[in-house]
């Protein structure tokens, strides 16, 4: 058994806010006690709402956005629950709102039955983001580290070869070089990229860490 869970919405496009009240009023331990089309609408109306989360959307039309207004709401609501309600997905924007203090990240795309989840786990003290945002947020934090520029030109066209499938007598034919010349450079490639097999080296170009 739930006890009720009250949520405020911060959106303006009528058709998700319409879509959203519809879909809430199927779950009966959730509670809409606002939806406003803006961060100062919202700040105008909520002093006596009880909001324990509330969707919020980034881009919103005509104000100050989702992620700017976080700080104002959470100075004015302390104990409110911020999910950020969105249709961006880049790792920036998602990176700013979690700084900012929104608990829970969900794209526009997230299904219902999901969104219904994270605000009954925000609720309970816990945090959300799909695997696709979280993804992103340890993408952010580590981004894959290029190591291509530290190859020669003539190098990185060898690194093509392997990839390719070609025997060393086969680069070494492409390029016009001897297969000597070939086995040299793929030695000063290993050591460069500090690896011992082509295997690794075909992993490294796969994994777009070469480009």
């Amino acid at each position: 058994m739930h006890s009720d869970i009250y949520v405020a919405i911060v959106e303006d496009e009528p058709l998700v806010t319409s879509g959203l009240l519809g879909l809430f009023s199927t779950v009966a331990h959730i509670q809409v006690s606002l939806c406003v089309p803006s961060v100062e609408a919202f700040l105008e109306q909520s002093s006596d709402k009880h909001v324990d989360v509330l969707l919020l959307d980034i881009g919103l039309k005509g104000g100050m956005t989702g992620i700017k207004g976080i700080p104002l709401i959470r100075q004015r609501h302390p104990d409110t629950d911020i999910i950020m309600l969105t249709t961006f997905e880049e790792s920036e924007k998602i990176f700013q709102a979690l700084c900012a203090g929104a608990t829970a990240y969900l794209t526009k795309r997230t299904p219902f039955e999901v969104i219904v989840e994270a605000i009954e786990q925000v609720h309970a003290g816990g945090s959300y983001m799909s695997p696709g945002i979280a993804r992103k947020v340890v993408e952010y934090f580590n981004p894959k580290k290029n190591r291509g520029d530290v190859l020669t030109p003539r190098q990185q066209q060898i690194v093509e070869g392997i990839v390719e499938g070609l025997s060393y007598k086969m680069i070494s034919a492409k390029l016009m070089v001897g297969i000597e010349t070939v086995r040299d450079h793929i030695k000063h490639i290993y050591r460069k990229l500090e690896i011992n097999s082509k295997a690794e080296l075909i992993r490294m170009k796969m994994n777009g860490e070469l480009d």
